[in-house]
């Protein structure tokens, strides 16, 4: 018997898919573009305690003779009411979707592989999947490595559990923190995002893994930082701050973007043939999928009157595969109706066999029942790397010298505040149930790194929203009483059985929805500020006399207020992860320094919004009422030692626009009495000439040192092309002649300056 072309594993990809594709039906070709079932519909607990595929999920692959993905078989969480006590560990997880595929494979025509799809937001979102620190937190490390080191694990681990594809948040920016879904981001800034997009993808290439980058684009800039409303973009806008990222991960090898909910000029993204084709497909000549976000394509029928001509928008768009929706089943009738051709429904189902092909699919014919051996032994202690990014990420925002790090000898410390000794509230959204007696909090990190002679107490104080301060008296009690007081504020992403949840799986809140989540998808805010309850108990912990160390645990840059002469040190921890809390006494007692640089600037209030630090230079004189500037300003962070900056040298003052290359050296000193761990960053700032308005600065470059006390070190950054261009009118990557101020410094609101002329030269397509 002769082996169809697409099963020989040494014909190039192209043919094999070419070959594939003109078997198909064009039922079967619908079916490969469809990812319509929630996975934890696909299997059931059998009464002997194993578990079998559903009567659901075989009709599912009946209908269309195949399926095309599969979407979080191991998913667990509020949402999906999947837990410890019917859902899939590590183990099953793997003999599950071994049995999915060995039932596409044996009970359809062509036998063509599932992509099993799965969340990765910060780690898998599975039971007993290692859960990471959440972008925010990532994003404060300013370390591609370390993160390419923990996307690699992180996708060896649900690789292991016989998946395919991540779904990972990457490509949305913080440009109004108001929006619930901040602790995604990796900040507010493009170049930053974009560096860790690609060790993200290159990370998770390492193991296998195919990435699926979200949300494409511009979902961080929505009017009013409302999930998922409209965006006032124009195009230079979306190409110099939200494409920035996207375009790397393209470059890095991404396997797919999703399309975003929100609208740009006019449209769902998920129809629009701008972003999907002109630029995706067209000028970044990107081969890979795109794939709808949830039920998105279902919300075209309210532009289209009905689900067939929805589902022909977006795949004529350039979407090629749907999320949960009932619009995409319809495509062969959207053909047979002429509503769109079958040549685009074609080039759509290429891509999605193209993918299979490249990921091994075929190849694997029937996965083990315990999992993918060739990439379990790659695991390594993902724990321990979620564990270095929450110690790396833990940033200093202020502190007067006189308590940190806490002295070993200290006789009594209270610990106090409502998220001092609650793990749900440290790991952040979309994370699955945690077994009993796992994870670390900060009570129980400082109680482990405090000596033996010292007492630690603990009290909650207030609650995590609202105004009530009936806790406060206890706090107060023990703050007395204690030589040091560490107040654990912030917010919460926790979902609980008690969310209500909208279609897509996003927290419903408000309107008398009972919910302690002041952060998370669905989760907007109009007022930035810590609850009353929170800044009641500050005020009064603090008028004890007792010094007093603020932590943030918190998924957004809540509004601070001016801490001086209430809070000795205030921390930021973002959301940390399960060993968070060993990461934050860490920081707290010195035993490492603190490292982490914001990637966000923290606001005084959302009056003043935005206050992102590559803004627009229109010389705007601020507010009459206060400050326009923010609290802490993006790339801030404080440590334990002194430095000093030296001017920024040049190793020429003057280059062509077609030949821009010379290096930038800063000299940093460490002045003080611990080792430094410095992060300098590179801005430039163009001074004349253009096409556009000029930025204030944008971060263009950055590198770590590490310094011993009394000593010296040299940074060495390069400037090159991609250091100086900027987008021109035609939408082009240029370096414009004129005068730019090259800048260094530990953060954006502290650089010194050199002078750089550049002549004329010429451009290239972006």
């Amino acid at each position: 018997m002769t082996v169809p072309r697409y099963m020989d594993p040494a014909a190039p990809v192209a043919d094999r898919v070419r070959d594939l594709l003109g078997r198909m039906t064009l039922t079967e070709k619908v079916g490969q573009v469809n990812q319509r079932m929630y996975g934890w519909d696909a299997y059931e607990r059998t009464p002997d305690g194993a578990h079998r595929l559903t009567a659901a999920f075989r009709k599912e692959v009946a209908a269309f003779d195949g399926m095309g993905a599969l979407y979080g078989l191991q998913r667990a969480d509020a949402w999906s009411g999947v837990g410890f006590e019917d859902g899939l560990d590590a183990q099953d997880g793997a003999r599950m979707a071994a049995e999915v595929q060995r039932h596409v494979r044996e009970n359809t025509r062509l036998g063509i592989p599932v992509l099993l799809v799965e969340e990765m937001p910060h780690g898998h979102q599975a039971l007993d999947g290692t859960v990471l620190p959440v972008n925010l937190a990532v994003g404060a490390t300013w370390d591609p490595g370390l993160y390419a080191e923990a996307a690699a694990a992180a996708a060896a681990e649900l690789r292991a559990r016989g998946a395919h594809l991540a779904l990972v948040s990457a490509l949305d920016l913080v440009r109004d923190p108001r929006w619930g879904r901040a602790e995604e981001c990796f900040g507010e800034d493009p170049y930053l995002a974009a560096r860790l997009t690609e060790a993200l993808v290159e990370g998770a290439r390492r193991s296998q893994v195919g990435v699926v980058l979200k949300h494409f684009a511009g979902q961080g800039a929505t009017v009013g930082g409302r999930n998922s409303a409209e965006t006032e973009l124009g195009v230079r806008e979306l190409h110099e701050i939200h494409l920035a990222a996207a375009r790397a991960g393209v470059v890095a090898g991404a396997a797919g973007v999703m399309a975003a909910y929100n609208e740009f000029d006019g449209l769902p993204c998920v129809a629009s043939r701008y972003l999907l084709t002109e630029v995706l497909r067209e000028r970044w000549e990107f081969d890979g999928i795109v794939m709808a976000d949830g039920t998105a394509v279902d919300r075209l029928v309210r532009l289209t009157g009905d689900p067939v001509s929805a589902a022909a928008l977006a795949l004529d768009a350039g979407c090629d595969l749907s999320l949960w929706d009932t619009s995409f089943t319809t495509l062969g009738e959207a053909v047979s109706r002429g509503l769109v051709a079958e040549e685009a429904l074609d080039a759509a189902v290429a891509r999605v066999l193209t993918l299979k092909f490249r990921l091994g699919l075929f190849e694997r014919t029937v996965p083990s029942d315990t999992g993918d051996s060739e990439h379990s032994g790659d695991l390594g202690d993902l724990g321990d790397l979620s564990e270095r990014i929450a110690r790396a990420s833990v940033t200093l925002l202020s502190h007067d010298g006189s308590v940190l790090p806490l002295s070993h000898s200290i006789r009594r410390i209270a610990v106090l505040g409502p998220n001092a000794d609650s793990l749900a509230q440290q790991i952040g959204d979309y994370t699955a149930p945690q077994r009993p007696g796992s994870g670390i909090t900060v009570l129980q990190g400082i109680r482990a790194a405090a000596r033996s002679g010292t007492e630690v107490v603990y009290a909650r104080g207030c609650e995590l929203v609202g105004d009530d301060v009936s806790g406060v008296p206890a706090a107060i009690a023990l703050a007395a009483e204690a030589d040091v007081a560490v107040l654990v504020l912030g917010g919460s992403s926790a979902r609980s059985g008690d969310t209500v949840f909208d279609a897509n799986g996003a927290a419903v809140t408000g309107s008398g929805t009972p919910s302690d989540m002041t952060c998370g998808e669905g989760v907007d805010l109009a007022d930035l500020a810590l609850p009353g309850g929170q800044l009641a108990l500050l005020d009064a912990v603090s008028a004890t006399g007792t010094p007093v160390v603020v932590v943030l645990i918190q998924g957004r840059p809540h509004a601070l207020p001016d801490f001086t002469g209430t809070a000795s040190a205030v921390l930021s921890a973002w959301y940390l992860g399960p060993r968070g809390g060993r990461a934050v006494a860490d920081v707290l007692f010195g035993n490492c320094e603190p490292r982490g640089r914001l990637s966000v600037s923290v606001p005084r209030s959302a009056a003043q919004l935005p206050v992102y630090y590559n803004g627009k230079d229109h010389r705007y004189r601020g507010y009459v009422d206060q400050s326009a500037l923010p609290r802490h300003a993006f790339g801030h962070g404080l440590s334990y030692t002194s430095v000093e900056y030296g001017l920024p040298r040049l190793s020429t003052r003057r280059v062509t626009a077609d030949a821009p290359d010379l290096t930038c050296r800063v000299t940093v000193r460490n002045t003080g009495s611990r080792q430094a761990h410095e992060t300098v960053q590179l801005y430039v700032r163009r001074l004349s000439g253009g096409t556009s308005w000029p930025r204030v600065r944008e971060l263009r470059g950055f590198v770590r040192l590490d310094i011993a006390p009394g000593a010296e070190a040299e940074a060495v950054l390069t400037i090159d092309r991609s250091t100086l261009a900027s987008i021109d009118r035609d939408l082009c990557l240029t370096v414009e002649p004129g005068e730019v101020e090259v800048e260094t410094g530990p953060a954006s609101d502290r650089t010194q300056g050199a002078r750089l002329d550049i002549r004329p030269g010429r451009s290239e397509a972006a």
